[in-house]
């Protein structure tokens, strides 16, 4: 059975990955994202009971960096719009690219990291099935708190009810807010590019990212701090089932494989078997010679001198 790689601990692959093969996993998994968000809906009135608890809980733990940070950017458009663009835009465009890059670059390595990625999006996914959660914007205007995504809609493609394009802010779940999959993704990429990139700049941008995500899934009042912690979490209990996401895989193309085999090799024999009608092949022969069989004939002609072996006495007349 092929080794499971983990991070940092990866093998040659047996096989070579094929992009024909990666690309349609890989949008069969963000087709599921997708959809577990828009049908994960919940109930409103659950959902806010989820945000408004989240935030008591904050509240008890002294932390409130989600409400000085939305004022920051609601009042310098300068901040606001370029966050909005980061917090509409970047993850569909960073992650993919990521990925690519890897596959490219670092194929040793690709299997694992890709295999870490959907591992987390699909808890993720369970968490907002499990715990549908108003985020801080969708919140009465009493908890202090401005949808940026809204104030500045018209700076950018998005629509004023969701981050989704205008006129498909229906087609969307804005209650996934917990586990924040845009900090989770973003420390996904940090990772990668600290590991991998090989020059400090690279590194600099893996550590930049996930934390410039942070900070903007608060400001543009998306996440709770609390949802980015989620997130965060959600990628480390990803990274520790990858290995046996991996190794499940591999066994299951062990089982194809045992199964397809057999029929194939069958097949081969079966085919390698069949010889002309009224041939005889001998040993080291590579045409086969031609010798009919008669019935009642008299014994076959001697052989002339000529074919005769080597060395052979020439037949008496």
């Amino acid at each position: 059975m092929p080794h499971a790689e983990t991070p940092g601990s990866e093998t040659a692959p047996s096989t070579r990955l094929r992009w024909w093969t990666e690309l349609p996993l890989i949008l069969l998994v963000y087709a599921c994202y997708s959809a577990g968000r828009l049908l994960a809906r919940g109930d409103v009135t659950h959902a806010v009971d989820h945000g408004l608890a989240i935030l008591r809980v904050e509240k008890f733990l002294h932390l409130n960096a989600e409400h000085p940070l939305n004022r920051l950017f609601t009042r310098e458009a300068w901040l606001g719009v370029p966050a909005d663009f980061w917090y509409a835009s970047l993850h569909y465009l960073v992650t993919p690219a990521i990925l690519i890059w890897l596959f490219r670059s670092h194929a040793v390595r690709y299997r694992a990291a890709r295999t870490w990625l959907m591992t987390s999006t699909f808890i993720g996914l369970i968490g907002f099935t499990l715990l549908p959660t108003c985020p801080p914007r969708l919140l009465s205007p009493g908890h202090g708190f401005v949808d940026t995504m809204a104030q500045y809609s018209s700076y950018g493609w998005w629509g004023g009810e969701a981050s989704a394009p205008r006129g498909m802010g229906g087609m969307t779940n804005q209650y996934a807010a917990m586990p924040s999959l845009h900090v989770g993704w973003a420390l996904w990429c940090g990772v990668m590019l600290w590991r991998y990139g090989g020059t400090r700049i690279t590194k600099a941008a893996g550590v930049a990212y996930p934390l410039i995500t942070m900070i903007v899934v608060m400001g543009t009042a998306n996440h709770y701090f609390l949802d980015a912690v989620a997130g965060a979490a959600v990628m480390g209990v990803g990274l520790l089932l990858a290995p046996l996401v991996l190794r499940a895989a591999d066994g299951v193309k062990g089982r194809v494989a045992t199964v397809l085999t057999p029929a194939t090799a069958g097949t081969g024999a079966a085919q390698a078997s069949i010889v002309s009608d009224g041939c005889q092949t001998s040993a080291g022969e590579r045409i086969p010679r031609q010798r009919e069989s008669r019935i009642g004939a008299g014994p076959e002609p001697s052989a002339a001198p000529t074919d005769a072996g080597d060395g052979a006495p020439a037949a008496a007349r």
